[in-house]
């Protein structure tokens, strides 16, 4: 997993943190929702680089 794709796949996960946080504060079902969906996106592109990286060592 190269340094670039870390950085973006951490970057997806903690920017849907705060949407999901700021969405609850706010009663935001929608922002919320996608601040998951952000989570989730972070969490497959991590785990895809993993699997990635199984292959090449």
């Amino acid at each position: 997993m190269s340094t670039d794709d870390k950085v973006d796949a951490k970057a997806d996960e903690l920017k849907g943190k705060v949407k999901e946080k700021v969405g609850d504060a706010t009663d935001d079902q929608e922002l919320e929702a996608e601040g998951k969906g952000d989570q989730a996106k972070g969490n497959l592109k991590q785990a895809g680089e993993k699997i990635k990286d199984a292959f090449k060592g």
